[in-house]
């Protein structure tokens, strides 16, 4: 199992439970203090598909599932070569991504250059909630100011004008919409990641009648007969029906 979300600890959890099932989770190590699920784990990269291909080899892996986010899309292009060369089924587990609500103002873009591009025209107190990875793009945006929101401090650089603020969800409507009010919000950004964990900054922007800019995902790589799921059970299902597992 690729993993690092809610829904591959879903799935390690209830894996692990049975006897006759080895479940791994790897975990890239990207935060320092990362919620570890149930089961083996292995964390840190495998140093390319070929590595990867080899490891699963080693381990005599029967099935991979890359649970990784949505947009971890160097990953999922390792596990498409790596599980092809070993000969390994692969399913992608991505949850659905948010959907727009009467009253959101949602301005939706491919890229964080794009976003940055964005800014200008729709505040200048924005609410940056992309990760602490590719922020140098809105480094040069020295004409705004921004409330950065991330789990592990960021590397430079980063925006001239800003306030750092580390904290891990889930998050509350109240906390977030508290939040926007304090800093003066008048701009939130984020990435289509989906689920339920920081979905609620989005419904404290529609509260607030702010303007939203959300960062599309990025397409998984084509490959022949590459099976996706949105849901652990049907991921369980997938599973069942591999051969060699239980």
């Amino acid at each position: 199992m690729l993993g690092g979300t809610g829904e591959a600890r879903r799935l390690a959890a209830g894996l692990a439970r049975d006897p006759g099932v080895r479940v791994v989770s790897s975990l890239a190590g990207r935060v320092t203090d990362p919620r570890l699920p149930e089961g083996e784990v292995r964390v840190g990269g495998f140093g390319g598909p070929d590595r990867m291909a080899a490891w699963l080899r080693e381990h005599e892996i029967h099935a991979v599932i890359d649970a990784t986010h949505p947009f971890a899309e160097r990953i999922t292009a390792s596990a498409v070569r790596a599980t092809a060369t070993a000969g390994v089924p692969l399913l992608v587990l991505r949850r659905p991504g948010w959907r727009q609500d009467a009253g959101d103002d949602w301005h939706w873009v491919s890229s964080l250059d794009e976003a940055a591009a964005s800014l200008p025209a729709l505040g200048r107190r924005v609410f940056l909630t992309t990760g602490r990875q590719g922020l140098a793009a809105f480094a040069g945006a020295d004409d705004l100011w921004f409330l950065i929101r991330t789990v592990d401090p960021p590397e430079p650089p980063l925006p001239a004008r800003h306030h750092l603020l580390l904290a891990r969800g889930p998050y509350t409507v109240d906390g977030e919409r508290a939040l926007m009010r304090e800093h003066r919000v008048d701009v939130l950004v984020t990435k289509d990641s989906g689920g339920t964990m920081t979905r609620a900054k989005l419904t404290a922007a529609r509260a607030l009648a702010l303007p939203v800019v959300v960062v599309r995902r990025p397409p998984l790589p084509e490959a022949a007969a590459l099976e996706t799921v949105d849901t652990v059970e049907a991921a369980l299902t997938w599973l069942r029906a591999v051969p060699g597992t239980p």
